[in-house]
Order: C-alpha cells, then structure tokens, then sequence
C-alpha cells in the first residue's frame, strides 16, 4: 500500500532558516504543503512530493512566472535544486465494464504540482519546497526520508574506460541493442510494443516527444482547425483587434450558402457517459449571416454584429468521443469565432485546448502527451528498456537558429531550457531515460554550435542525474560528433536504391558508413539511430515486405555488435517489426552480449585471418575476443529478392594474431537461435590462435576467452 507523509506548512516566528524567503514576502494565508509518496525509498528509485497549491500565473509551464522547487541536503551534504512541474491527473474511462477501442484517458481532478526524485545516495535527506510566482514566495517546512540500498545499477553515462560504450553509475557495461518505437499514438499499443522488444532482449528505443499530431508532441502545435502536414487553418485577425489584443486571432467562416468549416481536433475529446458537458463560444457575423452545426440536435446562431458569447449543456449518454463539428453557413455570408470551451456542466479540466486559435505553439506543453510518455516511461522501466527522447520539434525551432546571437536564436535558446527545465522535472528522475536528444535530423547547416552549449550548461545546473546530451542531423555524419557538450553521435542510414548496388548489400553499405562517420568522431560512442530499406523518396520500400526473414535486420545487429559501435542498428519500421513479428531477430545477440565487458577489457578492432570468400569482423581485448564470420551471399537482396541460399561452409579457418602461449575457451555461437553450437579448449601456438569454423550456413559467432596475463 501506497504510503503518504504530508507536512503542513506555516511559518516560523523569529527569523527564518537560510533557505527559506524572507517572512514579509509570505502573503497573507498562503500556505505550502508536501504529500511525500513514501517516508523510505530505495537507491535510484523514485520519490514523488505533492504540493497540492494554487499558484499565481497564467502560464504554469514558465518558471518565470512560477518556480516550484524543491532544496535538498544529501546524506553526504551536498545540495541539490530540483525544479517542479504542474501535473493534471488522468483517469482511464471504461465502457459498458470494458476497456473502450484504444486507451481512453480523462482529465480527473485539478493539477496539482509534483517534484520527482531517485536518491544516488544511501542515507537521510533533509528537503523543504519554495514557490515563487506573481503573489509572492512561501516555503514549507523541513521534512526528511530515507534512502536505503537497491540493487539497481543507476543512471547511464559514456565509459570512463572506453568511450566508445556506455555504463551504469555502478560500472556495469551497456551495450544498447535497439530499435525505434518513435511515433506514439496508441500509448496501449507502443507499450506492447516495448514490453515485447524488452521480453526478446532489446534495451534501448527511441520515442519522440516531438511528433506534432501524428504522436506525441509535448510543445507542438496541435489544433483543431488544421494538421501540421498541411497546414492551412481558417484563422485571422480578430476584426476588432486593437492595442493589446492587435494580434489576437479567431476562425473565420465565410462564403456562399453551405459552405462549411470542420472543428476536429489532432486528439479525441473523449467524453463521459451520463456526464452534462457545456460547449461555449464567442461569434460575430456580417450583415445577416447566421452559422449552424450538429450537436446533440441541430443548433443555430442568430446573427450578431457584435462579439456575443454563446453556450449550449448537452449529455453524453454513452462512452464516445466529441464527434467532428461541422459549422455551415445557411444563407452564406461571412462569421468570425473565437473562445471556444467544453467543460463538464459543473466545471473542470478544459477538453477543447486544440480549438483555441491563440494557443501558443512554444512555451505551453501538452498535458495529455506528457502524461502518455509518463506511461511509456513506466512500461519502459518494467520492460528493461532505455529510452532515447527527442525532445524538441524541429520546425518550430529551426528558422529561429538561421543567425547566430540574434533575437530569434535568444528565443529558441529560451524555449529550449523552459522545455530542458520541465522534462528533467518530469522524467529525468528514471534511470531508464538513457538520454536527451534535442532535435530529429536539424539542419546540418545551422550555426547551432552556441545553443548546444548554452543547453548543455543550463542543464549542468538543473540535470542533478547527468543524463546524456545527443542530437542527430539530416546527414550523418555532422559538426555535431565534434560538439563538446554532446556526449555520444546519431548515425542514420538507409538502404535506398539512389546509393547504386551497395544498397543490396547490407554489410558493404555499413562498413562504408562506418568509415565515413568513425572518421569524425570526438571520443565518444557511436550510436546507429535509424536504420531500414526506404525507396528513393526515403519511404517504405516495398522490398522491405519480402525480406521476410528480415535478413538486412539481423546482418545489421551483427555487424555493428562486431565493429564496435555502441548500439546495434536501431530499425525505423517498428510498426512492420510488431506487425510481423520479428522481435525473435533480437534475442540471439541479445543473449550474445550479456556478458563481454565491454568497458573493462579493452577491447579493439583487430584484422584476423579467415577463409575466403568468408569475412570476419571483431574486437579483441584484454582476455577474450568476439567475431562475427558471415558468407558474402548471405545478403538480404540475394536471400529474400533473389531466392538465392548462400552455400554451406564447411572447414573454414578463422587465425586471430597476436596470442599469447595458452589454452583458450572457445564459444561457438548460432546467431539465429541464439544457442552454443559447440565449446571446446583451444592451445595458441607461435602467437596465433587457429580455429576449425564449425559448418553453419550464412554467419556464425564465436566467443573466445583467456587469462589475459602475457596478452
């Protein structure tokens, strides 16, 4: 049972303790209360702290205008400052006793504000909370909890002894074998879709809080009138607009008789069963013009030369989601509409956001989206998933970088530490947040040099976990693998048929690309972001349907594994890996790389000698080594387009070089059941190792392992 430590808050007689505000910027009556989710919670676990307060501010998402925070004192004495974020709960609705088609979730209750924490310490904690906003600042008392010890492994970070991988706070090695799940539109959906890749192996995914209103979009535009693929919405100036209120937009409806104007927001406004609800809005027509739309009956505005607000309660019998709101013009004419609501008939969350015209695109994050990656983030953490966020949506950003150090660049500079801000608040507690990586493919282009750096100091002060900086452009490799506060590269790649024949061999295509990008990196690790077979316009490619063993999928895993990147390829198509059920191509290398210490055996590149046609790609280090051998036939366009098997190899070689006098442990490995094909003890002479290749058709993987003394 959930446990909960609330601490009334008052203030102190007398002087106040040096972290709390001055006792005369308390306002009257204004009090600050901390509901602790559990009194002990263990080692990088989470701990939440409520604060059930009403703050003065239009804009809850700007710290500007309200900073909720919480201070601490760790075990050791340190002092940490977490930001706050405002919180709207969500209930799941249900009809006829049943869950309904999707996941429907519905606004419940009033936002409260939430701080999250996971401890790195073991011990005792002293916090208290401020707020400051436009009435003032007030402080709560001292409270404390305690952290005990948990066997998690803590926050990912690049090796301190290899840069080319990552490792847990602990030491622990993490070698990312990953794929996409990046556009998130049916939280439900993509869970299963984590739950399954977590099952067969996988670790690391990428999922976009970007997406506009195709999937998540945590600060995009969202709107009712129009979608971002083809934007062209009926707003204008307001007629009246003047002074303040000069840029204020509204929906414009006009032209002969019938024409129409379809309210139908990116996101369903689900609906209560049995609930009254209240749709409100304001209009003016020209002349005579009168509009009329279907809800709940058939409902007409009378014309009205003047803003004349207007409002109609309806119930909703059945679970259902607002249906599209088709507003006509009877006799033609024009009609401007603005201030547009629905709310439950006695009040509450507002369920029409997407219809207000002068919702602004930047600095206002959305609530549903942010609580469906709160989701995501929790059946990733069940799941043994990491996740990569791509946090910023790009277009709304990158007409403002073109000029470095003028106003627009200050601009985006601003927005990105407000969103930076709210999603450490949020989701930066999990140590399943592998990174933050700002944009999607930017323009390699842009000056973006001094806002990564801007970015990567102001998260030096909020991000008490470190969580690793990433970005990716639209051409890999980019300045950005060279950027002193970005921790780790994004190559994406596709096989596409405008690359010439290459584009039928997998292995030939990411060698090259290895090459091209390894050249430009900065010590840091090498990450293959996206990866699959697009056609000439960079779309699913109709091959990729009869690769049906997914052979350019499993080659990719491999290779990568054994050229030392640090994660395997991360495949684009989700969508077609759940459909088809492919998550089996994972588990094998999965299981291949549970235990080789990646950052502790110094592991390098090392050229071995191997039986023609066949080739062989490894690392070798201090007391073991891995290879992966694959047959040049076994290319996906030569398996799944041409029907051609690759032969079966029988009394291939593989010689590694530079082996000391001994016996050594050899692990030959199935790469498709993921199973030990035989093991057996090996001497090196004249210091090389010669290994007999057990028969295996298309590839093979081999572990070798040794006392590293004399190596």
């Amino acid at each position: 049972m959930k446990r909960s430590l609330t601490i009334l808050v008052g203030w102190c007689l007398g002087a106040s303790p040096w972290y709390l505000p001055a006792a005369d910027s308390a306002p009257p009556g204004r009090r600050l209360s901390v509901e602790v989710s559990q009194p002990v919670v263990g080692r990088f676990e989470k701990i939440e702290f409520t604060f059930p307060f009403q703050a003065v501010a239009d804009n809850p998402h700007d710290p500007v205008e309200v900073d909720v925070r919480l201070e601490m004192v760790t075990p050791s004495g340190d002092r940490l400052t977490l930001p706050g974020f405002i919180y709207q709960p969500f209930e799941r609705l249900t009809r006829a006793g049943r869950q309904g088609e999707g996941e429907a979730w519905y606004p419940a209750g009033k936002p409260v504000w939430k701080v999250r924490f996971a401890p790195a310490e073991v011990g005792r904690y002293r916090a208290w909370a401020l707020v400051t906003d436009r009435a003032g600042s007030v402080a709560s008392e001292e409270f404390t909890f305690e952290s005990r010890p948990s066997n998690r492994p803590g926050f990912l970070r690049v090796s301190a002894h290899d840069y080319r991988y990552l490792e847990y706070t602990d030491g622990r090695p993490f070698f990312a074998v990953g794929q996409n799940i990046a556009f998130i539109k049916d939280v439900g959906l993509q869970g299963e879709m984590l739950r399954r890749f977590g099952a067969a192996g996988g670790n690391f995914a990428r999922v976009w809080a970007c997406a506009e209103d195709w999937g998540l979009g945590i600060e995009a535009r969202k709107s009712a009138w129009g979608r971002s693929w083809s934007w062209n919405p009926p707003l204008v100036i307001s007629p009246d607009a003047a002074g303040y209120h000069a840029n204020r937009l509204c929906v414009k409806l006009s032209g002969e008789a019938g024409a129409t104007l379809t309210m139908n927001p990116s996101q369903p406004v689900v609906l209560r069963a049995q609930t009254a609800y209240t749709l409100r809005l304001a209009y003016r027509a020209e002349g005579q013009s009168e509009v009329s739309f279907e809800l709940a009956g058939s409902q007409t505005l009378p014309p009205r030369r003047q803003w004349t607000p207007w409002s109609m309660t309806f119930t909703n019998l059945n679970w259902a989601a607002l249906p599209p709101v088709v507003f006509r013009l009877p006799r033609g004419g024009t009609v401007w509409m603005r201030d547009f609501s629905l709310q439950e008939a006695g009040g509450g969350p507002e369920l029409l956001e997407e219809a207000d015209p002068n919702r602004p695109v930047m600095g206002v994050y959305n609530e549903r989206d942010c609580f469906y990656l709160d989701r995501v983030l929790e059946t990733a953490e069940q799941s043994g998933v990491h996740l990569q966020i791509v946090l910023f949506t790009r277009d709304h950003y990158m007409h403002l970088l073109r000029q470095a150090g003028g106003r627009g660049y200050r601009t985006a500079t601003d927005y990105a530490r407000r969103l930076l801000r709210y999603a450490v608040a949020r989701w930066g507690y999990s140590t399943h947040v592998a990174a933050w990586e700002y944009f999607n493919e930017m323009d390699p282009g842009l000056p973006t040099e001094a806002f990564y750096t801007e970015l990567g100091r102001y998260l030096d002060t909020v991000d008490v976990y470190r969580h690793l900086r990433v970005n990716s452009t639209w051409h890999s490799p980019s300045k950005d693998y060279a950027h002193p506060d970005l921790d780790a590269a994004n190559q994406h790649h596709y096989l596409r048929p405008p690359s010439g024949e290459i584009w039928k061999d997998e292995v030939a295509s990411i060698l090259a690309q290895y090459e091209i990008n390894r050249a430009r990196l900065k010590e840091r690790p090498l990450f293959f972001a996206e990866y699959g077979i697009t056609d000439a316009n960079w779309q699913r490619a109709p091959e990729l349907e009869q690769d049906k063993e997914w052979v350019h999928l499993h080659n990719g895993l491999w290779l990568t594994l054994a050229l030392g990147y640090g994660s395997t390829v991360c495949h684009w198509y989700w969508d077609d890996v759940h459909r088809r059920n492919a998550y089996a191509v994972y588990e094998p290398v999965a299981r291949f790389v549970r235990d080789i210490p990646f950052t502790q055996a110094q592991l390098k590149p090392v050229q071995v000698s191997i039986t023609p046609p066949l080739k062989a790609f490894g690392q070798k280090g201090e007391g073991m080594a891995y290879f992966w051998i694959w047959h040049p036939q076994a290319t996906w366009w030569r398996l799944a387009m041409e029907k051609q098997e690759a032969p079966v190899v029988r009394d291939a070689v593989l010689e590694v070089p530079d082996m000391a006098a001994g016996a050594c442990q050899v692990q030959w490995f199935n790469t498709r059941e993921g199973q030990p094909l035989q093991e057996s003890t090996v001497a090196s002479q004249g210091g090389r190792l010669q290994l007999r290749v057990p028969e295996f058709r298309r590839d093979v993987a081999v572990k070798i392992r040794w006392q590293a003394k004399g190596n």
